[in-house]
């Protein structure tokens, strides 16, 4: 429900017994519109999604007496989604839940698509399930008090599903840069509604990526490697993902020049990072304990022009020569 309001959050939620999952940040900040429910707060960071936090927050729904009959809400961004979907789907077996995403990295990406888990010894999303939340949120005032950096990441996102499907989008965004940057109603509104619209078809057709799905991955490859390496930030690191897999793609002799550079340029627009130093033996590490690897090959997702991309199983020793190159 891209527009909705949090504090209209208590028409949603279907039962009475009801629980709150959120951060510190979001607590300090919009408490006060929380509807009156226990609360569960957690800290901020990549370093608190964990097993041993799963397990602080499994003890806090014992000690309140949680049951089947209880409605879960996580109210944060993406790791606050990521952690109470995966805390819902297991507890008790599972038990209903939704979200209020507050985040534009939430919003567009982390709140849709079922997909919940935690990190396990610094490998992303490690440990986690399928599983749908019965509603998502996109309170979009919300976004108002985002630090700029954590809303640039979201842009990140964003230009990756136009990238993928929708090269009208990518030409919106090109266009809209500045008031897609001060937060213009009407231009974040649709972008966020265009991201959903993009992703959730998309995990329509292919909820538990065997095929299709996959895509979405555009670059996450290098960009996981990256995150886990350098410590940036998850967007951030999908950006210089993006570059690198773009020129892969030109590499191959599917993307042309222009449309690489148009993609560096739209991300610069967004102040996201194109270049970066790194270690390229710390990224190979990294690359080889990559989810979507398979042997020696790693499904990784490639354009064949803006708005269209495809998936080829690609050798982990030509993503070393790509990094060589770079």
């Amino acid at each position: 429900m891209v527009g909705e309001y949090l504090d209209r959050l208590t028409r949603y939620i279907p039962s009475d017994n009801v629980v709150l999952i959120t951060d510190e940040n979001v607590s300090r900040l919009y408490r006060k519109q929380f509807p009156h429910a226990p609360v569960i707060t957690i800290g901020t960071g990549e370093k608190i999604k964990t097993l041993d936090t799963a397990g602080e927050i499994y003890q806090a729904l014992l000690d309140m007496d949680a049951q089947r009959s209880s409605f879960i809400v996580g109210i944060g961004g993406g790791i606050v989604c990521d952690i109470t979907g995966f805390i819902a789907s297991t507890y008790l077996r599972g038990v209903p839940f939704g979200f209020v995403s507050s985040t534009l990295l939430s919003q567009v990406d982390a709140s849709v698509g079922g997909k919940n888990g935690v990190n396990f010894k610094g490998f992303k999303n490690m440990v986690g399930v399928f599983n749908q939340p019965d509603f998502v949120i996109c309170d979009l005032n919300l976004l108002k008090t985002l630090p700029q950096r954590e809303l640039l990441c979201g842009f990140a996102e964003i230009v990756k599903h136009a990238a993928i499907e929708d090269a009208g989008m990518f030409d919106y965004l090109e266009k809209n840069n500045e008031k897609a940057l001060k937060l213009d109603v009407d231009v974040i509104e649709k972008l966020v509604y265009d991201s959903v619209r993009i992703k959730s078809g998309v995990v329509n057709r292919d909820e538990k990526e065997k095929g299709e799905r996959r895509k979405l991955n555009f670059g996450h490859t290098f960009g996981h490697a990256i995150e886990k390496t350098l410590g940036l930030p998850h967007g951030e690191s999908v950006s210089l993902g993006m570059v690198m897999a773009a020129s892969l793609s030109v590499q191959k002799g599917l993307l042309s020049q222009k449309d690489a550079r148009r993609i560096t340029e739209l991300l610069n627009c967004y102040n996201l990072p194109t270049r970066i130093d790194f270690d390229r033996r710390q990224i190979l590490d990294a690359l080889k304990k990559d989810k979507k690897r398979k042997g020696d090959h790693i499904h990784f997702v490639l354009l064949n022009g803006i708005g269209s991309c495809l998936i080829e199983d690609i050798a982990i020793e030509e993503l070393d020569r790509v990094m060589d190159s770079l």
